[in-house]
Formats: C-alpha cells, structure tokens, sequence
C-alpha cells in the first residue's frame, strides 16, 4: 500500500525499504515488529485513542458476531457499484473488523486501516493479508497522496471531511456508519452511557456538502440479546468506556441476566 502514501513531513511520495518506509527526502519510518507503521510526527497528539481495554473488549464482542449484521452492511457499501476497487482507507479502523469485512467481499482490493491508538494499530495490523495498518491523526492531515483512493469507511469514527476530500479520487465514494438514537438505547439511561444526538445524520450532511454528493443511505436495526460479559463489552468499548468503570459494573449487576438491547445505524454513501 506505500504507493498511496505520503511522508507526514512534507508530503513526497514513500518507497519500502526493507523493514522501513522512505521519502524523497530522506525522512524514515520504522515497520514496527507488530506490523504497523507509524507516520504521527511532531507534538504528541492530543487525540484521546482506544485503550487495550476498550479493544479487547471490541474484540469479544465483534467475535461473538453481535455486530456482524454492520459488518456486511457497510462492506456492501462500501464495494458498490464498482467490482475493481483498488484501494480502501478505514478511518479509525481499530480491530480492523470493518475493514476486513469489506476486503473480504472484494477479493482484488487493498486496504489501509488507520488509527490514532498504538494498541489499535498493532491489532489492525493482523486483521487482513490484504491491509496495512499505520499510526496517524485524521486530523492532523492524512499521510495518504492526493486522489489515491478509490473508498474511504468510517464506522464509529472521527472524520476529516476536508482530508477524505482531498484524498478521494473524483467519483470515489466516502461510506459513513452512524448510531441512530436507538442505538443501545435500552442502556443508555440504566448505564449512564453517552447518549446520540437526534440530528447527528443531519449535521454530518451539512459538513460533507461543500465537497461530496449524498447518493444512499440504509438504515439497519436489529435486536440483540445480551448477557452481562456481553453488556460490559458493548458499553467498554465505545465513548461512555472512558468514564465511571466502577459504578457502571455495578449498575449492569442489577440489570436482569438477559437483556433485549436495539442495534440502529445510519449507512450513508457520499460521492466525491
């Protein structure tokens, strides 16, 4: 995937050299032993990324497949319309599990999972023979060539839009997944959990449309039902896993063994 690449300090074009990517004009970056590349230069980033707690539990709960309904969902979208896709960049990509669904739907494709957490970038390293996976601030600026993408995913993600702009090739498609407020609802009050504003699709079409055209948009629901390991993870691994750890233990110990919990997401496809 080097050849999509730009040096994060001046933007030349990178070349594999060995165990290590290089530009033009000198600047290298080391191939981390776990796979990854890290292309964050300058001040520490102030980005607060996932933790190796909150990917494990991602981990479980992606593996259980509660999630996998998603999964399909966006690989679908994000491999419309074109069976020669070339090359797909997942924006906080963390386990790699969206990214490797699409890749597995488009057997000719190449992907690049990027991420601001360390831990996420070595597990994503592993998700897939077909991705890479490098260590960058989405909004620091996108260490990827001008219009060297054919798709860009996010799932649960920040996102640039200025950069996935700049990045996309004319006529490349951006495929954004949203939680609708239906989302995990039935635990968002019980867990005091991080709640979805009701105009989230709304506000993110207002900050695309100065570079990209809405062409779809599906919505997918389902129910879930979920043990306490289950509800641990899915309220660990997303915003709400940053604050009160303890008291949220013990709120989903007073919740009943099984618990019936709505999974509602917004798909929406973007033309550059």
């Amino acid at each position: 995937m080097v050849a999509a690449l730009a040096c994060p300090e001046c933007h030349a074009e990178m070349a594999a050299d060995d165990r290590r990517l290089l530009c033009a004009q000198g600047h290298s970056f080391d191939i981390a032993k776990q796979g990854y590349v890290s292309l964050l230069t300058g001040a520490a980033t102030k980005m607060v990324g996932d933790t190796p707690g909150m990917l494990d539990a991602r981990e479980r709960f992606q593996a259980a497949g509660h999630f996998a309904s998603i999964a399909r969902a966006a690989a679908e979208a994000s491999t419309a319309g074109d069976p020669h896709i070339g090359t797909i960049l997942e924006l906080g990509a963390g386990t790699g599990y969206y990214l490797a669904a699409a890749l597995d739907v488009s057997p000719g494709t190449h992907g690049i999972a990027l991420d601001v957490s360390k831990p996420a970038a070595r597990r994503a390293a592993r998700a897939h023979d077909r991705a890479a996976s490098i260590l960058a601030d989405v909004w620091r600026g996108l260490p990827i060539r001008d219009r060297a993408l054919d798709r860009v995913l996010s799932v649960f993600a920040p996102r640039n839009p200025a950069e996935v702009a700049r990045v996309l090739r004319p006529g490349g498609t951006f495929v954004v997944v949203t939680p609708t407020p239906r989302h995990l609802g039935e635990l968002i009050e019980p867990l005091a959990m991080v709640a979805v504003a009701a105009d989230k699709d709304e506000r993110l079409t207002d900050a695309l449309s100065a570079d990209f055209t809405r062409i779809d948009r599906t919505e997918v629901e389902f129910s879930m039902s979920l043990d306490h390991a289950a509800v641990a993870d899915v309220a660990g691994m997303g915003p709400s896993a940053h604050h009160g750890a303890e008291s949220r233990a013990r709120l989903i110990g007073a919740l009943p063994d099984t618990v019936p919990v709505t999974a509602s997401v917004t798909i929406t496809t973007y033309r550059r």
